[in-house]
This record gives C-alpha cells, structure tokens and sequence, in this order.
C-alpha cells in the first residue's frame, strides 16, 4: 500500500514524538507529504462562566480568571507553534515536505475533519492504552478515530499510561493501518 498524504497527530507526549517519527518514516519511504496537526483542548478554550453574583464572587475576580485563562491559551498556541515549527524543519530537512496545522476542536472530530479536508490517505495517532473505567470518563481519541476517519489509520500503541505519568519513555509498537471507515465524519 502506498501512501501520498500522511496526517500525524502531534502532542507534547513522549508517544507524540513516536508518532512522528514513524510517520516521518512513512513518508520519506513512500515519498509522501507530511501534514503535522495538533488540537488544543476544550479546557484551554472554555472561558469562565461570568455569573460573579450568583457565585457570590466579585467582578473582578472574574476577569482576572478570564485572563488567565486568555494567557493559557495564548501560551498552549505558542509552545504548539513552536513545536510544530520544529518537526516540519526536522522533516523538511529529509527531503519531506511538510506542513502542519492547529485547531481548538475536539481532538477525534479535528483529526477527522483535518484528514477529509486535506485529502490524507492515512492519519497516524497514538493510544495511551487507557483501559476501563479511565477509557469510559475520559475517551479515546485513537477509538474515536478508528471509526470515522475518511482513510486509513495506524495506531501506534504506547506502553500504557503509567509509564507516562512516571515520565518515563514508552514503547511503540508498528501498527498497521487498520481502519478506512465509510463513516466519514463531513461536518466542517
């Protein structure tokens, strides 16, 4: 199978950086183009909800916490510039060409609208290997993924999510494109 646009979702994780060094990989050996993309949370979006009265709270603790949230946000969107800035020089520089893109969207939804938009043949995401309980409340992107996404996908299995909050680096395994569902998510 070759491919000829390569969607990589890219995180600050250390599975982040596996994911793109194989897709990395991938397009160099299939000499495709590499699109880099990174989705900024909801909770880095949300601004606080501005009832100061009804919470018994002033005005103007209000606003400072509608500011920071703003510096958060602003400073989320300059680490993930920066970050991406540096893997498309990284691939670049092997000959790959590369673009990269951000989004305030729901992380599943925004790699499948990413992937529809621009045409990808294969999205290449990490699972965390959140089991249980921790799947349920807090989701699973690659899951998510895998069951609408317009085209191929390879999930690249991190060791599991201890490992991670240890700070440890965790392995990955070579997927293999698994999915290339007919329920491709078309909202924009």
């Amino acid at each position: 199978m070759c491919f000829h646009r390569i969607l990589a979702a890219i995180d600050y994780s250390p599975l982040g950086q596996t994911v793109f060094e194989q897709a990395l990989d991938l397009a160099r050996s299939n000499h495709a183009e590499l699109m880099l993309f990174h989705c900024l949370t909801a909770d880095a979006v949300t601004p606080p909800v501005m009832l100061p009265g009804e919470l018994g709270l002033s005005p103007h603790l209000m606003t400072q916490a509608y500011q920071t949230q703003q510096g958060y946000l602003e400073q989320q969107t300059r680490q993930i510039q920066q970050l991406l800035t540096s893997y498309a020089r990284i691939a670049n520089r092997q000959g790959v060409t590369t673009q990269f893109h951000y989004r305030c969207v729901d992380p599943g939804r925004g790699l499948c609208q990413a992937a529809e938009s621009w045409n990808a043949d294969l999205i290449v995401v990490g699972r965390r290997g959140r089991k249980g309980l921790t799947e349920v409340l807090l989701g699973s992107v690659s899951n998510y993924v895998l069951h609408h996404a317009p085209c191929a996908v390879l999930v690249i299995q991190g060791s599991g999510q201890g490992q991670q909050a240890q700070g440890q680096q965790p392995t990955a395994q070579q997927g293999i494109p698994v999915s290339q569902s007919e329920e491709a998510n078309t909202t924009a």
